[in-house]
């Protein structure tokens, strides 16, 4: 099982994962929110858009653009079942777990942090 520093550093390498990176705009949202907030966010949606078993959009659920989870799912390779299939291995078909969902909105949230802090 892989930290989240090495998560973040195995994305760093691919040139799509790399390209994404929270605007000024998204930024501001975040201040202005706070994290706590962000984090509700997220776990509402990987909770409501990835954890089911079966997702009748799967590979389309997740907007480029439009709030700093969404822009951190692409980020991190969470932003479907077939992205985390291939990025953690989690399998299609069964739902995720509570325990899966924390980690991957553990992982979001770093990110996200990580963006804030200009790194």
């Amino acid at each position: 099982m892989q930290t989240i520093d090495e998560a973040l550093n195995k994305l760093k390498i691919s040139k799509f994962r790399a390209g994404f990176a929270l605007k000024e705009k998204d930024k501001a949202y975040v201040r202005e929110k706070g994290m706590d907030t962000i984090r509700r966010h997220a776990q509402d949606f990987i909770r409501q858009r990835l954890a089911p078993a079966v997702i009748p959009n799967d590979g389309k659920q997740t907007p480029m653009h439009g709030h700093p989870v969404f822009i951190a799912q692409h980020a991190c390779a969470c932003c479907c079942r077939g992205c985390l299939n291939k990025w953690y291995r989690v399998p299609k078909g069964s739902e995720l777990n509570e325990r899966q969902q924390e980690k991957i909105v553990n992982l979001l949230m770093a990110w996200i942090q990580y963006q804030m802090q200009g790194k």
